[in-house]
C-alpha cells in the first residue's frame, strides 16, 4: 500500500475516533481520557504503517514494534492515571473558560489533535516506506535511543506515581529520583523517543522530515499544553513549587541549582 492511500486512511480513522470520544465526553465531562486514547491510536498508526507499507522489512518491523510498544505503554499509564478520576485540570480549565460554547470548542480542540497525531506519524512513515535497508549502525543507534527513552519515561512515571500514592506526601513537591534533576523528566524522555526514528531514517531522501516530530513534541510540551498549563496549576496547589522551579531544570535532567 502506498503512503498516498495509507496516510488518508489513518487520518479518517482518527477523525472518526476522536469525534466518537467527543460524544462520550459530553456525558462524562472527562475530556482528559483523550490522553490515553491519543497514545493508543498513535501507536496503532505505527503498527498500521509497518504492516501496510512496502518498504524494507527490517525498518517496517522496527517502526511497528517501536511505535506500537511506545503507544501501549504510554496509553496504559495514562489510562490508569485518568480513568475514574476527576477531569484533568487542563481540560477542566478549558471547559470553564469556554462556558456555554464548551461543546463546540472542545470538538475542534480534540480534532486538532488528530492533525498533530498525523504530523507526529511522519516519524513512522519515513522509515516504513524506505525501500533501502538501514545500516546496522543506524539500527543500533535507533534501538538504544528508543530503549533509553521508553525506559526513562517508565521510570519517571513510576517514581511520580509512588510519590503521589504515599499519603505522607500529600501537597508536597516530588523531588525523588529523576524528578530531582528535572521538573518534567517524563516529558524529556517523551521528546527523546521521537529522535529514535531520525536515526532509523538516515540514508533516506526524506530523512529531514523526521526532525519535525521531536521538535513539535518539544514545542507542545514546553510552550503550549504541557509545562505552562501544568505549572500554572502546580505553583498554586503545591507549596514550595516556585522554589522547585528556580532550582530545577525544566526539561533536560541536570544537577539542581542552589541558592
Amino acid at each position: 500500500m502506498s503512503p498516498a492511500v495509507a496516510v488518508p486512511i489513518a487520518f479518517v480513522v482518527l477523525v472518526v475516533l476522536f469525534a466518537a470520544f467527543w460524544v462520550w465526553q459530553l456525558r462524562s465531562e472527562n475530556a482528559g481520557m483523550i490522553d490515553p486514547i491519543w497514545a493508543f491510536s498513535l501507536g496503532a498508526i505505527a503498527v498500521f504503517y509497518g504492516m501496510a507499507s512496502d518498504g524494507d522489512p527490517l525498518a517496517r518491523a522496527l517502526v511497528a514494534a517501536g511505535g506500537g510498544l511506545w503507544g501501549v505503554r504510554l496509553g496504559w499509564h495514562l489510562w490508569r492515571r485518568n480513568a475514574g478520576k476527576r477531569e484533568d485540570p487542563r481540560y477542566h480549565r478549558f471547559r470553564e473558560q469556554w462556558g456555554a460554547d464548551a461543546g463546540r470548542k472542545m470538538f475542534w480542540f480534540l480534532e486538532l489533535q488528530t492533525v498533530i497525531s498525523m504530523v507526529l506519524s511522519i516519524a513512522f512513515a519515513v522509515p516504513a516506506w524506505h525501500t533501502g535497508t538501514p545500516s546496522s549502525v543506524c539500527v543500533a543507534i535507533a534501538i538504544v535511543i528508543w530503549f533509553a527513552s521508553v525506559s526513562g519515561e517508565t521510570i519517571a512515571d513510576g517514581q511520580l506515581a509512588r510519590f503521589v500514592a504515599d499519603p505522607a506526601n500529600k501537597g508536597k513537591v516530588c523531588r525523588v529520583g529523576l524528578w530531582r534533576y528535572s521538573r518534567h523528566p517524563n516529558y524529556f524522555f517523551e521528546c527523546l523517543h521521537w529522535v529514535a526514528y531520525i536515526a532509523l531514517s538516515i540514508g533516506t531522501a526524506w530523512a529531514w522530515l523526521t526532525l519535525i516530530p521531536p521538535v513539535l513534541m518539544g514545542w507542545l510540551l514546553m510552550k503550549l499544553s504541557g509545562v505552562p498549563m501544568l505549572e500554572a496549576h502546580l505553583v498554586h496547589s503545591r507549596p514550595g513549587y516556585a522554589e522547585y522551579m528556580r532550582e530545577t531544570s525544566a526539561l533536560i535532567p541536570w544537577p539542581p541549582r542552589r541558592g
